[in-house]
């Protein structure tokens, strides 16, 4: 049902006439083979980046540490169980349990002696909370944050990379 734009146009250095179709249509057409070829270029890197096959680099795992390696670098800390301070008098108990990412494997055996010096500092840190600092969806990176900058205190700022907090529970 569409309608073809021919038009009849006269050429005057020939003197005779041609058909011609519309400029506009054949612009509309260039323009949707141009959209549809992106479309599918799109897509097409999509899948191949989907499923991990993307040529073109980004897929280097070079610098990432082998899986075993990775694993030495974590130091598990005991679960710790503290009370709140509190306003209203009520008791509340906080257990905290976390793992330390070292940055190296040769920091490990160093946090792991420090490990008295840890618990002490963050015992008295996690002592002077209250129940409303816990309260809200920051709470938790608050208290990484601090925990974090509490062991680098400790330890120094070259030995630990990150703080994975494992269970945050308050009761």
């Amino acid at each position: 049902m569409a309608e073809r734009a021919d038009v009849l146009r006269f050429d005057r250095s020939r003197g005779t006439a041609a058909v011609t179709t519309e400029p506009r249509d054949e612009q509309r057409r260039l323009l949707l083979a141009v959209i549809v070829g992106l479309a599918a270029l799109l897509i097409i890197g999509g899948g191949l980046a989907y499923a991990d096959v993307w040529p073109f680099g980004g897929g280097d795992t070079a610098g990432q540490p082998s899986g075993q390696a990775a694993s030495a670098r974590y130091v598990d800390v005991p679960p710790m169980v503290v009370t709140l301070r509190s306003a209203d008098g009520r008791q509340h108990f906080l257990k905290l349990h976390f793992v330390i990412v070292a940055s190296d494997a040769a920091q490990v055996g160093r946090i792991t002696s420090s490990m008295p010096l840890i618990l002490d500092t963050l015992q008295s840190f996690l002592r002077e909370l209250r129940p409303e600092d816990l309260s809200g969806s920051a709470a938790v990176f608050r208290v990484k944050e601090e925990i974090l900058v509490r062991l680098r205190d400790a330890l120094g700022h070259d030995g630990v990379n990150e703080v994975l907090i494992q269970d945050l529970i308050e009761q």
